[in-house]
C-alpha cells in the first residue's frame, strides 16, 4: 500500500506519523491496509505534510486516497513560520510581511497568557481531571457531508465517537471545516476544554492546517443585533493585545487586517452566556459566516438556540462532556490533601490524617451507590467545577470534614449541596494565612521583600471580601443580561450617575479654582482679594460646565472611558507600519471641541459674575450682558478651537504600547497612568500658549463683525494658564480612564464601603486566590455560577432589597 511505503521510506512508526499528522492511529492502519478509500482532502494533506512529501507524491497520494477530488489542497505555511529548506520564501508583500510577524507575536502571546491561566487553575495538580467527551446529538450539529466540506456522491468518514481533554486538538484538526461546537452542563470543564486547544494548536501538537492564531473570546458580552461578529472581534483584540492597534501599511489596525485575512481563529466561550433574547440572532449571525472558530455552550441554551434558528451552528462538528464518576473523583481527591498539610501531622503516624483517609467515607459512599445521599453527591461532583469547589474547602482547609456533605438532613438537594460549596469558597479562600519571613542573607532586603508581600498577600476579612466581590458581581448585571469582564475602568459605572456628575463637577472646581490662584496670585497684577473672588468664582462655574458636559455624555450612553492604549513618540515612527495622522488628529479634533467650547462658556460666565461681585454691578445690566453673549462666544472659539487643536496634534504623537505592556490588568493600569502623566506634561503648556496666541487671532477675525475687542498678549498667557492648567488637570482626573478609577474606585467606592482602599491589590489577590480569572486586560469570576451566588447573596443582604414578585395568571 502506497501510504505503507511512503511512512517507510521517512522512517516513521504508526504511532509517530500519528503524532506528527494529528490522524489516529486508527485511521493511518486503515489506510495501509486498503480499508478505507476516497478520504477527505484535510486528511490527506495531514498526512503529506507528516510525510515532507514533494508534488509528485502528494498528487500520487491525493490520486489514491482522495480520486473523487481533482487536486490535492495546497501545502499551507507551518504555523510557528518556519520554513524548510527549499520551501517558497516569505511573500513579498510589505503587508504580508507585516501580518506575518504580527500573528507570531500574537501567538506567541496568547500562548503566554493562557499558559499562566492553566497554571493559575491548578489544572495539573496533582493531574488534570479526566475530562472525556462524546460525539454531540446528531441533532446539534450540521451533515457530515457539509462539516467535511465534500462534494455531492461522496461518503463522509465517520468522527472519532469520543475522547478525553488530551485529544480535543486531534479531533479539531480532523474538521474539515474548522468550525466545532463543545457542549457540556455547567461547570463541567468547557473552559477548561477551549484553554487546552488553544494551547495544542499554539504547541504544535501535530501540524495544523492553517496559520491561524486560536485565540479564546468570551462571547457573553456580545449583541449581535448591534455589532456585527468581525467588528467585535477587532474591538476585543484591541483590548487586549494593544499591539494590534498599529497601522498596516494599507491603513486599517493589525487587528482588523489579521480578521480580514483569516488568521485568527475565534474561540467564542460562553454561548449560553448571551442574554437569552439575543442567542438567536448570535447563532444566525454565526451562520452567515464561513469564518473557522470553535463555540463552547451549554447543551439546553445552544439547543434552544438551535430550534430557535431551526439550524445548528452550520458546518459545525459536535461534541458533549460527560461527567465525572466516582472512579475519576476516588483517583483525584484522594490525592489532592497532602498529608503534610493535615494540621501538621506526619502521614501515617498517630492520629495522622493522609489524603485517602479525609476522603476514604464520602469515596467509599460514592462507590457503592445505595446512599441516596451518595448519590445526590456524586450527582455535584461529577463536574469539575464542584470538584474543584469541594478540594478547596476540605482538602486544602484544616479542620473541615467532607463526611458532611453526606448528611441528608443537612443537604436535602442537590440545589442545595451546590449552594453550600458556592457559599464556602470565598470563606475558604480568604482563610488567614501567616506569610513566612523572607531569609536572603541580607537584612534590609529582607525586610523590604517582607513589606512587599505583605502588601501583596493581606489577609482580607472573609465576609468583608465576599461583600466587597458580591458588589463587583452585582455590578455586573446590566438589566435583563449580564457583563463578565470585570474591567477597572468600568467599576466606577457601579455609582450612580448622579453621583458621578457631582463627582466630576467638584473635581472639576477644585482643580480650575487651585489653577487660577496659582496663575493670577503669582504673575497677575490684580490684588490677592480680587484674585481670590476670581478663583472662587471662575472654579465653580468651570466645574458646572465640566459636569454638564460629563453629564450629557453620561445620558447618551459615555461616562466611561476606556484607557488610552498608547504612548507618546515625539520622532518618526520606528515600526515601519504606516499611521494616518490626519485621520487621527481629525477624529480627535471633533471629539474635543465641544469640550473645550463649554469651558469657554464656563469661563466667560465666570468673569461677568466675577466682574457683577467684585464691581457691584448687576447681572441685568445690558451692557454686562451684552459683554458676557460676546465673550461666551469668543471664548467659546477660543477655548475649542485650542483644546482641538492640542489633542489632535497629541493623537498624532501616539502609538500603540508594546505588547507586553497590557498583558494584565494591573499592567494596563500602570501604563495608562504613565499616559496621562505625560498627557498632563504636554497639555499644560501646549494649551496655554495655543490659548494665548490662538486667542489674538480669534479676536482680530471676529472685530469687525462683533465691535472692538481686547486680546493683549500677558492677559492672553495668563487665560491660557489657567486654562491650560485647570483643563489639564481637569481632563485628567475626570475625562480619562485612569482619573476615573481614581477618584471613583479609590475614593468613593471605599467611603461608601463597596470597596477596600486598595481595589487593585484586591483584585489581584482574588486572581491569586483563584476567585477570578485574567481574560487580557480584565478580570472575570472563576466561573459565571460563582458571580450569580455572590451578586444575589449581595443583593439579598441589602436593606431596600426586595424579591422579584410576578402576578399570577388568571385561571
Amino acid at each position: 500500500m502506497l501510504v505503507r511505503r511512503l511512512r517507510t521510506q521517512a522512517g516513521l512508526t504508526q504511532e509517530q506519523m500519528a503524532e506528527r499528522s494529528g490522524v489516529s492511529v486508527r485511521t493511518i492502519r486503515r489506510l495501509e491496509t486498503g480499508k478505507a478509500a476516497d478520504h477527505r482532502l484535510g486528511t490527506v494533506n495531514l498526512l503529506a505534510d507528516a510525510l515532507d512529501l514533494g508534488a509528485e507524491d502528494r498528487r500520487q497520494l491525493a490520486s489514491v486516497l482522495a480520486p473523487a477530488h481533482p487536486s490535492p489542497i495546497p501545502l499551507q505555511e507551518k504555523a510557528n513560520g518556519d520554513s524548510d529548506v527549499g520551501a517558497e520564501p516569505e511573500p513579498a508583500s510589505e503587508v504580508d510581511r507585516v501580518l506575518a510577524g504580527a500573528a507570531a507575536e500574537l501567538a506567541r502571546e496568547v500562548g503566554r497568557r493562557w499558559q499562566k491561566e492553566e497554571e493559575q487553575r491548578r489544572v495539573h495538580d496533582p493531574f488534570p481531571l479526566p475530562v472525556r467527551w462524546n460525539r454531540a446529538p446528531a441533532r446539534l450539529t450540521d451533515h457530515a457531508e457539509n462539516i467535511q466540506r465534500l462534494p455531492p456522491g461522496v461518503r463522509p468518514e465517520p468522527m472519532e465517537p469520543a475522547g478525553d481533554l488530551r485529544s480535543v486538538a486531534e479531533a479539531y484538526r480532523g474538521v474539515p471545516s474548522g468550525r466545532l461546537v463543545i457542549l457540556g452542563r455547567a461547570g463541567s470543564g468547557k473552559s477548561i476544554m477551549a484553554i487546552r486547544l488553544v494551547l495544542d494548536l499554539l504547541g504544535g501538537s501535530g501540524p495544523d492546517r492553517s496559520r491561524r492564531v486560536p485565540v479564546i473570546f468570551g462571547v457573553g458580552a456580545w449583541d449581535a443585533t448591534a455589532v456585527a461578529l468581525r467588528d467585535w472581534l477587532v474591538d476585543l483584540l484591541l483590548r487586549d493585545y494593544p499591539h494590534l492597534a498599529r497601522r498596516t501599511p494599507g491603513g486599517s489596525t493589525l487587528a482588523a487586517a489579521l480578521v480580514d485575512a483569516g488568521l485568527i481563529l475565534p474561540v467564542l466561550d460562553g454561548f449560553d452566556e448571551i442574554a437569552e433574547g439575543l442567542r438567536q440572532e448570535a447563532l444566525e449571525a454565526l451562520n452567515a459566516t464561513s469564518l473557522p472558530l470553535v463555540l463552547t455552550s451549554r447543551a439546553g441554551e445552544y439547543a434552544e438556540a438551535v430550534s430557535a434558528a431551526r439550524a445548528p451552528l452550520v458546518w459545525a462538528a459536535g461534541i458533549e462532556l460527560a461527567g465525572l464518576t466516582p472512579d475519576d473523583l476516588s483517583a483525584y481527591l484522594s490525592r489532592t490533601a497532602r498529608p503534610a498539610a493535615r494540621d501538621g501531622r506526619a502521614p501515617g503516624g498517630e492520629g495522622g490524617e493522609g489524603g485517602e483517609a479525609l476522603w476514604d467515607l464520602v469515596l467509599e459512599v460514592l462507590r457503592s451507590g445505595k446512599d441516596p445521599a451518595g448519590g445526590r453527591l456524586a450527582e455535584v461532583l461529577s463536574t469539575p467545577l464542584m470538584i474543584s469547589l469541594a478540594r478547596t474547602m476540605y482538602s486544602e482547609a484544616p479542620g473541615r470534614d467532607p463526611a458532611e456533605l453526606l448528611d441528608a438532613g443537612r443537604f436535602p438537594t442537590t440545589s442545595s449541596l451546590e449552594d453550600h460549596l458556592l457559599a464556602g469558597f470565598v470563606p475558604t479562600v480568604y482563610r488567614p494565612r501567616v506569610a513566612e519571613r523572607a531569609a536572603t542573607g541580607d537584612p534590609d532586603r529582607d525586610r523590604r521583600q517582607d513589606r512587599r508581600d505583605r502588601d501583596r498577600r493581606r489577609n482580607w476579612d472573609p465576609d468583608r471580601a465576599r461583600h466587597w466581590l458580591g458588589h463587583l458581581a452585582h455590578h455586573l448585571v446590566r438589566l435583563d443580561r449580564d457583563r463578565h469582564d470585570l474591567a477597572w475602568w468600568q467599576i466606577g459605572e457601579s455609582l450612580p450617575r448622579s453621583t458621578r456628575v457631582v463627582t466630576v463637577a467638584l473635581v472639576s472646581a477644585l482643580c480650575v479654582t487651585v489653577s487660577d490662584w496659582a496663575v493670577v496670585l503669582l504673575v497677575a497684577p490684580i490684588t490677592p482679594g480680587e484674585a481670590l473672588v476670581q478663583g472662587a468664582v471662575v472654579g465653580p462655574v468651570g466645574g458646572l460646565a465640566f459636569g454638564c458636559f460629563y453629564a450629557v455624555m453620561a445620558a447618551f450612553g459615555g461616562g466611561s472611558f476606556a484607557p488610552s492604549q498608547v504612548r507618546l513618540r515625539l520622532r518618526g515612527r520606528t515600526d515601519g507600519i504606516g499611521r494616518r495622522p490626519v485621520r487621527t488628529f481629525t477624529d480627535r479634533f471633533a471629539a474635543v471641541v465641544p469640550g473645550g467650547f463649554v469651558m469657554g462658556i464656563g469661563c466667560a460666565c465666570a468673569f461677568a459674575l466675577q466682574r457683577a461681585l467684585y464691581e457691584g454691578r448687576s447681572l441685568t445690566d445690558p451692557a454686562l450682558v451684552e459683554a458676557l453673549l460676546i465673550n461666551m462666544l469668543v471664548l467659546g472659539l477660543i477655548f475649542s478651537s485650542a483644546a482641538g487643536l492640542v489633542f489632535g496634534l497629541l493623537a498624532a504623537l501616539e502609538t500603540p504600547l508594546d505588547v507586553g505592556s497590557a498583558a494584565t490588568p494591573a499592567g494596563l493600569l500602570s501604563a495608562n497612568r504613565a499616559t496621562v502623566y505625560r498627557q498632563v506634561l504636554v497639555i499644560v503648556p501646549v494649551l496655554t500658549l495655543a490659548i494665548a496666541l490662538g486667542g489674538g487671532l480669534v479676536v482680530r477675525l471676529l472685530a469687525g463683525v462683533l465691535g472692538p475687542m481686547s486680546w493683549k498678549l500677558p492677559e492672553g498667557l495668563v487665560i491660557g494658564a489657567v486654562g491650560g492648567l485647570g483643563g489639564g488637570l481637569s481632563y485628567a482626573l475626570c475625562f480619562t480612564a485612569w482619573g476615573q478609577w481614581l477618584i471613583f474606585s479609590r475614593l468613593l467606592l471605599p467611603l461608601t464601603g463597596k470597596l477596600p482602599w486598595s481595589p487593585e491589590d484586591f483584585l489581584d489577590d482574588a486572581y491569586r486566590r483563584g476567585v477570578l480569572r485574567r481574560s487580557g486586560a480584565v478580570y472575570q469570576f472563576r466561573h459565571v455560577r460563582l458571580q450569580h451566588h455572590l451578586g444575589h447573596t449581595y443583593r439579598r443582604r441589602q436593606g431596600n432589597y426586595t424579591p422579584a414578585t410576578f402576578p399570577m395568571p388568571p385561571r
